[in-house]
């Protein structure tokens, strides 16, 4: 005989900060647009491809944060909508999975004009170029600031009465654990990492521009456009293997799932079916199917799971064996 149980809750899995984070982003979609238009303009007056490069990379930064502000605007309109069976918390992950393909084909694009440079040289403007691309480093850098807002992943304190002292203590330690993983918006850290990727590339350009000013090595600007198509390229990978995880429902977090079946089946019970996944930032989804000898409810394991605060949706099932 067969007998299981859903917590009962809403199924709003939105990170902490949602609404703080998509104004943020509609912030730096302003800043970085102005910019954008500038270097783009720019790099093609004055001859620059690593400044050409470094404006398509910001348009492909506005473009991305342009995806995670409007994701945010509907997982945040829709978070009750009856239709999403587990909410909308991964409309940030499908935002970033879309703007690291994106990404990808800007890189090629990029590297397809750096070579072209190599073969066909053109003049250029370096005394015009340079400056423009130092005003996007420091664009890239505001942009940063004002993304990250000075806030950090860390830990939080929480009291739990369990009955036992090493009860309290191991569950402090669960949730240090997987707060990190859980936690992470990836709508917000995609973004962030997006803008980091478009400072290192001006820098590229900046270096780039100098050196063949300095020495007129006209070679070292396509060099530099080169080298920030390979930062965009492996920053979409970065993306998509992150996002691609989630969308998936891969298991978010491999040691998680093993010490929480170590729990249940510490007694001798057993795990018949276990699945682990994430809903959205801070938020993880669990179902289980238990095998026990003994007169056990669902409860009963879900109390037991109590210490992993990242679990937000419960399913269990039990089988009196």
């Amino acid at each position: 005989m067969a007998n299981s149980v859903v917590d009962g809750h809403d199924h709003v899995f939105l990170g902490e900060g949602h609404e703080r984070n998509e104004r943020r982003t509609w912030m730096v979609i302003g800043l970085c647009s102005v910019m954008m238009v500038a270097e783009i303009v720019g790099g093609l007056l004055f001859g620059s491809i690593a400044l050409v490069a470094d404006g398509l990379h910001m348009s492909t930064h506005a473009s991305a944060l342009l995806l995670a502000a409007l994701a945010y605007n509907y997982a945040r309109r829709h978070a009750n909508d009856e239709r999403f069976s587990f909410g909308t918390g991964k409309l940030g992950d499908l935002a970033g999975f879309s703007s690291a393909i994106v990404l990808a084909m800007i890189a090629l694009l990029i590297g397809y004009e750096a070579i072209t440079r190599f073969i066909y040289p053109v003049p250029i403007h370096f005394d015009e170029a340079i400056p423009i691309a130092a005003l996007g480093l420091i664009v890239n850098v505001a942009s940063v600031l004002l993304l990250s807002g000075g806030d950090h992943d860390h830990g939080h304190s929480h009291g739990h009465s369990h009955g036992r002292a090493h009860a309290d203590h191991d569950a402090h330690n669960e949730h240090q654990h997987a707060h990190g993983k859980t936690q992470r918006d990836n709508n917000m850290r995609g973004a962030i990492i997006h803008v980091l990727a478009d400072a290192a590339v001006s820098v590229l350009a900046i270096v780039g521009l100098s050196l063949g000013r300095l020495f007129s090595w006209n070679w070292m600007d396509p060099v530099a456009g080169l080298c920030g198509a390979v930062v965009i390229a492996t920053w979409s990978y970065g993306l998509v293997r992150d996002t691609g995880t989630i969308l998936l429902d891969m298991t978010p977090d491999r040691t998680m799932a093993a010490r929480m079946r170590a729990m249940i089946e510490t007694d001798g019970d057993r795990l018949t079916d276990f699945h682990l996944w994430r809903l959205g930032p801070g938020h993880l989804g669990a179902i289980l199917s238990v095998a026990t000898q003994r007169p056990r409810g669902p409860d009963y394991y879900r109390l037991l799971l109590r210490r992993f605060h990242s679990l937000s949706h419960v399913t269990v099932q039990v089988q009196q064996q």
